[in-house]
């Protein structure tokens, strides 16, 4: 098993080694949304902080219920352990091990079918590169969901045909990791995972048997994953009904659609051009191709796994190989996840949408192609088994027929379409290059054909040599899957970037016993606005496509402000010259255009321009309030309807707290505290906890403008005391006249079972 094993590893780092050599980065999403995460966490590990909350990132995020914030990610807790700093290469290359893990997984997988390693090898190698695990590795939650696969399904086998409880501990720590993605590819891997269990017993000569026999140690799988995954699914389910988006519409998830015309790339992977400029792309949809109401980016439609495991496939097809009782789930269900992924485009999607649990909490069908990668990985391995296991047998000219009339029809539609998009002058460079893949192909299984039975090795040099240099190639680095590490320096946590620099010095000069000032990365590009979780500098926005419902209600705040007009502006905030801008302690803000044209309501000389590098305008808002004070006086106010209209009854913030529920009026100094100065301070501000110590002769309440949420508690000299929500989104706590200490504390499992036993 050794020798399989290091030929798939060796094929592995031909195929990953742009970036393990450090010559690229995955871009995208993997920079722009996990690796800010993921610094942030391994930050937090190694101060000794909470990583359950992060202030960094939309004024306060819920990191503990957040999916995308991997702390619930074994591999990247893991490498947060060991480095309190990891770099983009650090995280890529956990990203890429996680690939290969799946894929070992699946060679030992194919060894305990008695299938031919040959398979395992070249099963490893689509599952590693094949479809949206190369064009779409920058979405690191899906690539994990799907590296757990090959694991889970291992262990799963190994309860139904061992009955091993060893193998159905390993399945349940592995079905929590799976539970953990909380995404669409873990979803579909769960449903996965289940038929693949009752397929296997309902086969089985003696179905009721193998019932009893497996259920002990499969339900042992299943409370060891139940009991480690629920309570972040509780916190994620939670998260999920306060956000932003606590569901999607059958249209709003039907946008995310895989279009049929993208089956074609299964063939002709450059057809559209989805490695180049998005401008230069013409597949749906596209600027090109734009009446399909879909919203996918151009690299989600790639489902290319190789000439040479297509060919395979498509000759055990003919054979009826596919159709054979040991191999015969993976293909049907083959054929249901490419249904499922086209969307709206069958009636299926619709079916499960309405019938299936958690497809509806999921915007994007086309997720799928993650899964229909792996499916088809297993399908090209068992055919190369299939070659091995009767060496003897030639391949019938139907075989090869089929093998053509697929390349001629899918050459066909390339032509059709071309036509009809007006792209013939780009049609001749895929077609030629999918043609010279096929042919290496054919010549790679000719040459190997002969030597099946004397010389296995040599066979499986030039299978495996194929099917390495054609992945490595056709799905190698792209714009969707690697730039430059250069491109994205302002994430490196010592990077020298000016903005960043004025930045730090301004906000650490700035900070007080009052005063902890907010920033706001605008318009710099995609990867800039969880830079601030990088540099650990508070951030009224961010990039995160789930947020806090309350916080994006009030601030407008939106997935991102990559580009200057995703600045969207809300009626509580209507603008930068507003009394919530000044509250949140917004007093920085770095921009990729001139504030003015982004927001032309902006009182002019309220922002003073402080700073100006390429690209980037940097602003002060000098009328930015402190981080805490002292109100005496409360006013009602009707936090909906302060929502709804953004109109501010008259107060003053330095003396006065807007509550919702609470009784007009002023607290009145008496007794021996009558002369006392009003004075308030922070003494300790960490991500998880604040304490504030407060001192009046008359009383009144402690205002935090850090973002209220329920599972944040204060206490008052150690003694529990009532969080209010004060002046529409932030905290407040009442305290009597004299010298207290105040403490708001994040804590999220006393929050969660409140919540639940208030909806019960």
């Amino acid at each position: 098993m050794l020798a399989p094993l290091v030929a798939l590893v060796a094929g592995w780092v031909v195929m990953a080694w742009p970036w393990l050599s450090g010559r690229v980065t995955i871009p995208w999403d993997a920079k722009a949304q996990f690796l800010p995460q993921i610094q942030f966490l391994a930050q937090s590990l190694a101060r000794g902080e909470s990583p359950f909350w992060a202030p960094y990132v939309f004024s306060g995020q819920n990191q503990i219920a957040d999916p995308q914030s991997m702390i619930f990610s074994a591999p990247f807790l893991l490498l947060a352990a060991v480095n309190g700093n990891p770099s983009a290469w650090a995280v890529d290359v956990t990203t890429l091990l996680a690939g290969l893990a799946g894929a070992m997984a699946l060679l030992v997988w194919f060894r305990d079918q008695r299938w031919h390693w040959a398979g395992g090898i070249i099963a490893g190698l689509v599952f590693c590169f094949g479809a949206s695990m190369s064009w779409r590795m920058q979405h690191v939650g899906q690539v994990l969901s799907l590296a757990y696969w090959p694991m889970a399904l291992l262990a799963l086998d190994r309860v139904l045909s061992r009955r091993s409880w060893l193998a159905a501990v390993a399945l349940g720590v592995l079905g929590a990791s799976i539970l953990l993605g909380r995404d669409q590819v873990a979803l579909l891997v769960l449903y996965l995972l289940a038929a693949f269990a009752v397929w296997r017993v309902t086969s089985h000569e003696q179905p009721w048997n193998e019932l009893k026999a497996s259920l002990s140690p499969l339900c042992g799988a299943g409370v060891l994953a139940a009991a480690l995954a629920a309570v972040p699914l509780l916190l994620t389910a939670l998260l999920a009904g306060d956000s932003n988006r606590p569901s999607i519409d059958f249209e709003g998830a039907g946008r995310g659609s895989l279009h049929p015309a993208l089956l074609v790339t299964a063939v002709i992977p450059q057809l559209f051009g989805a490695a180049f400029r998005m401008e230069d792309y013409w597949g749906p949809p596209s600027f090109a191709w734009n009446d399909t109401g879909l919203y996918i980016a151009q690299n989600m439609g790639q489902i290319y796994v190789g000439a040479l495991p297509l060919l395979l496939i498509c000759v055990a097809a003919v054979r009826g190989h596919l159709w054979a009782r040991e191999v015969r789930f993976f293909t049907v269900a083959l054929a249901l996840v490419t249904l499922y992924a086209l969307g709206w485009y069958t009636p299926v999607f619709r079916a499960v949408y309405a019938l299936l649990p958690g497809v509806s909490l999921y915007r994007r069908p086309a997720d799928a192609t993650f899964v229909m990668g792996a499916l088809a990985a297993v399908l090209a391995g068992y055919s190369v088994h299939r070659l091995f296991a009767r060496p003897w047998e030639t391949i019938p000219w139907r075989g090869w027929a089929a093998c053509g009339a697929l390349l001629a029809f899918a050459f066909a539609v390339a032509l059709v379409l071309a036509v009809a998009i007006d792209r013939m002058p780009l049609l001749p460079f895929p077609l030629i290059a999918a043609a010279f893949s096929f042919a290496v192909g054919f010549a790679a299984l000719g040459l190997a054909r002969p030597r099946l039975a004397l010389e296995p090795w040599a066979a499986v040099a030039l299978l495996a040599g194929a099917t390495t240099l054609d992945l490595a190639w056709n799905n190698g680095p792209t714009t969707s899957s690697a730039l430059p590490p250069t491109h994205y320096d302002v994430l490196d946590p010592k990077t020298k970037d000016p903005v960043i620099a004025l930045l730090r010095e301004r906000v650490a000069a700035g900070t007080s016993e009052m005063r902890r000032d907010r920033i706001e990365l605008l318009g710099l590009g995609f990867h800039w606005p969880n830079a601030s979780l990088t540099h650990r500098l508070e951030n009224t926005l961010g990039y995160n496509p789930v947020r806090w419902g309350l916080y994006a209600r009030a601030t407008g705040a939106d997935d991102t402000v990559g580009l200057p007009d995703q600045r969207k502006f809300a009626p509580l905030l209507p603008s930068y010259s507003s009394r919530l801008v000044d509250m949140l302690g917004l007093r920085y803000v770095a921009a990729g255009a001139p504030l003015e044209t982004i927001d032309p309501k902006l009182t002019p000389g309220q922002w003073q321009l402080i700073g100006k590098t390429e690209g980037a305008w940097i602003y002060e808002n000098r009328q930015a309030l402190a981080r805490v004070s002292f109100a005496r006086r409360v006013v009602a106010a009707n936090f909906d309807a302060l929502l709804e209209t953004g109109q501010w009854p008259a107060f003053d913030t330095a003396t006065t707290v807007l509550l919702d529920g609470v009784p007009a009026g002023y607290f009145s100094a008496g007794g021996a505290a009558g002369g006392m100065e009003t004075r308030v301070r922070i003494v300790a501000y960490r991500h998880a906890s604040v304490d504030i110590e407060a001192a009046s002769a008359s009383g009144g309440y402690v205002v935090l403008n850090d973002i209220w949420h329920p599972w944040w508690f204060a206490t008052v000299d150690g003694q529990s005391a009532k969080m209010e929500r004060a002046n529409g989104i932030f905290r407040a706590v009442e305290v009597p006249r004299g010298v207290h200490r105040v403490r708001f504390e994040f804590r999220p499992l006393r929050g969660a079972w409140e919540q639940v036993k208030g909806r019960l």
